[in-house]
């Protein structure tokens, strides 16, 4: 996984000038690299169900979070993702700078009402240009059987870009933990559910996300 992200970084360094256009496909080419290798060596097995729902164009990916192979997972799945991710990633060597430019949307956690500006204005640009937006709602890696409070950005997010809010599920955490180092074989099922209806209320939004993330599915 390092190894492959130090490469193609270095790669993609070259694209941003060249052809910054074909960084998405880098980003993409890494996950499936990293997807074939956990496959091989660890017995771990992706399984992607519900891409029926998924409309044309843009949509926003209310992803349920256990395992940093989420982000694997959403990378090659969708066909032009677009991830929410913290902006201290940015600073990563060779890695970190390509980020905003892939077309990947930083977001400062901080919670201040510009930093949610531009966090809107950032996912409606990508939603405009057909993107599908990719967003933790819990804001971090939450182990299986445990919960957290989702974060208010989806609620505004549902409310003002304008695209269909899909919630998704994962049990990825259960073959590689939210901090864990040795990986168990298996098979880690992804759902991608029906938008949620338009016009809901903040309260039924994180009502129906906490349902999904946390009740029997």
């Amino acid at each position: 996984m390092i190894f492959a992200g130090l490469v193609l970084s270095l790669w993609g360094t070259i694209l941003r000038v060249v052809a910054p256009h074909r960084l998405t496909s880098v980003a993409q080419l890494w996950a499936r690299i990293c997807l074939a290798a956990l496959r091989r060596c660890c017995g771990i097995h992706i399984g992607v169900e519900g891409l029926e729902n998924l409309p044309a164009g843009g949509a926003i990916i209310a992803a349920q979070h256990q395992s940093a192979l989420d982000i694997l997972v959403w990378l090659v799945a969708l066909p032009y993702p677009a991830l929410v991710f913290k902006k201290e990633l940015r600073k990563i060597p060779v890695f970190g700078p390509l980020l905003a430019p892939t077309g990947m949307i930083p977001v400062d956690r901080s919670g201040a009402a510009p930093a949610l500006r531009k966090l809107l204005q950032d996912c409606r640009a990508a939603a405009a240009a057909g993107r599908q937006v990719v967003i933790f709602p819990e804001g971090t890696r939450v182990a299986p059987g445990a919960r957290a409070d989702l974060q208010p950005g989806i609620v505004a997010l549902a409310k003002s870009v304008g695209v269909p809010v899909l919630p998704a599920t994962t049990d990825s955490g259960a073959c590689w933990g939210p901090r864990a180092f040795v990986k168990t074989s298996g098979t880690v099922t992804v759902r991608l559910l029906p938008p949620l209806p338009a016009g809901l209320t903040r309260e039924t939004i994180i009502t129906e996300l906490s349902g999904v993330y946390y009740g029997a599915h």
